[in-house]
């Protein structure tokens, strides 16, 4: 991998603080790979060269004379779109906000820029990050870079886009409903679902600009080309909102395991309720072939005392409330009286859809009891095991599929037709249970799409997931650039 644009982070920093490459070397050379290839992928959608060539000269005067703004010294980077950057245009892919431009720059951003990156470019995403696939009326339809007749995933698909083909050092997405980890999946990049609450979640649109609250399930995180990576931005970005500072401060734990050996390891690869197609099925099977050939112990009856319908039952009813919310009042009274034409135990997505979408705040705290019963249930599985292996999602990268609504598009699995609302299924263990969640490239398909494994930890010890994530790319291989 000899193109310094397809290099880690942790590579180019080390590169410009040995001055063996300058900040502006390195920021012409993701120009000059955006030039060439985001035609045919449209992963960035907005630069700001001329204030990032600025800055980049000013951080190799900084090198020159032996100092360092922090730990991302030097390193262009984009921003999903949906992530306040302070003087640049930032949409979240919504027509009324093409022209919004942030005054101020979300918590992890800024965190970032203190820290020493450049922002020169946002990443294309669905309106308002509504999606697994990467398309809007503004800025139009991202492509995978393995094909580009398939989606790089949603919502966070032009940040793994950026990264796959070579345009940034790293990014920053955003995940609720698998963001960060399905488009790391289906691109062949790393990403990092971070322990809810960890990262600030303040500037990120939706909801509006300007709002104070934050959503439930809903956090930040790093996407990047190694888990070493991960592991540098997860230190940069994690930390109590500034407002919070005064009280507490975060630390979180080192990783459970000094070696591969070391970890116990649970895998929960497939599942009647969510069967997961043979080609993506494949791939984890080698996975954890190679894992055991290294000298890991891995069980795969283990489970953490509750079914995967039950839990995705429950990560709906939380989730539901969430994406409806910033619904009209019109709209929302509308989808009220659907949900009362619904027998009691419809179970399509539209009727789950508008049922939980709606439900009552005593029908939410019932949910929520639901969900400490199944985070306690991790606890306890977490004093035997250190890691529990999951699929990402069910299949590689769909055909792009624009068709509405939504909730009416299907998937093809193993030669069966399922609801596309089924991509909620194993992402929702993690996410209903705030837990931390790596994306990690374990390989390709036969038919040459790449596959990813989900790595769940404990609690507030990412550090474990990405550590895993790292030393399993020591003996499967990690990131691969595609053949563009």
């Amino acid at each position: 991998m000899n193109d310094i644009t397809l290099r880690s982070a942790c590579d180019l920093g080390r590169a410009i603080r040995s001055r063996e490459l300058s900040s502006r070397e390195l920021l012409q050379a993701f120009t000059a790979r955006i030039e060439k290839y985001n035609p045919s992928l449209n992963a960035v959608v907005t630069l700001d060269l001329e204030r990032a060539a600025r800055r980049a000269f000013e951080a190799d005067e900084a090198t020159a004379q032996g100092k360092s703004w922090g730990s991302l010294h030097g390193l262009p980077i984009t921003i999903k779109d949906s992530l306040e950057t302070a003087g640049l245009k930032t949409t979240a892919g919504f027509p009324p906000l093409a022209s919004h431009v942030p005054t101020s720059s979300a918590v992890a951003v800024q965190r970032a820029v203190d820290a020493g990156a450049i922002v020169f470019g946002k990443t294309n995403l669905p309106v308002l990050a509504g999606d697994w696939q990467s398309y809007n009326p503004l800025f139009g339809v991202t492509n995978n870079p393995w094909n580009s007749e398939r989606t790089p995933g949603g919502s966070s698909g032009g940040s793994a886009t950026a990264l796959a083909a070579g345009f940034t050092s790293f990014e920053i997405g955003s995940d609720i409903g698998g963001s960060i980890r399905v488009p790391a999946n289906w691109c062949g990049v790393y990403g990092h679902k971070p322990t809810h609450g960890i990262i600030p979640e303040r500037g990120h649109i939706p909801g509006p600009p300007g709002m104070l609250s934050e959503a439930d399930l809903s956090v930040i995180g790093p996407l990047a080309r190694s888990a070493e990576d991960l592991d540098l931005l997860l230190g940069v970005m994690a930390g109590p909102r500034p407002d919070r500072a005064r009280a507490w401060n975060l630390t979180l734990p080192p990783p459970r395991a000094k070696s591969l050996r070391d970890y116990r390891i649970a895998a929960w690869l497939d599942d009647a309720s969510f069967a997961v197609d043979t080609s993506v099925g494949a791939v984890l099977g080698q996975a954890v072939a190679s894992l055991r050939g290294a000298g890991a112990v891995v069980d795969e009856d283990a489970r953490p005392g509750f079914s995967l319908g039950e839990i995705v039952d429950v990560y709906l009813q939380l989730l539901y409330p969430v994406f409806l919310a910033g619904f009209p009042a019109r709209t929302f009274a509308e989808l009220t009286e659907l949900a009362r034409t619904f027998p009691a135990d419809a179970a399509d997505p539209v009727a789950l859809m508008a049922r939980y979408g709606t439900a009552t705040h005593r029908d939410w705290l019932g949910a929520n009891e639901v969900r400490e019963h199944a985070r306690a249930a991790f606890a306890d599985f977490f004093t035997r095991y250190d890691v529990l292996l999951l699929p990402v999602s069910q299949v590689p990268a769909i055909p792009h599929d624009h068709s509405e609504p939504f909730v009416g598009r299907t998937l093809v699995i193993n030669g069966e037709t399922q609801s596309y609302t089924d991509l909620f299924a194993w992402i929702a263990p993690a996410t209903a249970a705030l837990l931390p969640a790596t994306s990690a490239p374990i390989g390709r398909t036969a038919g040459g799409l790449p596959v990813g494994i989900q790595i769940v930890a404990p609690y507030l010890e990412d550090r474990t997931a990405i550590d895993f994530a790292r030393r399993l790319s020591e003996v499967i291989g990690g990131f691969v650039a595609p053949p563009l």
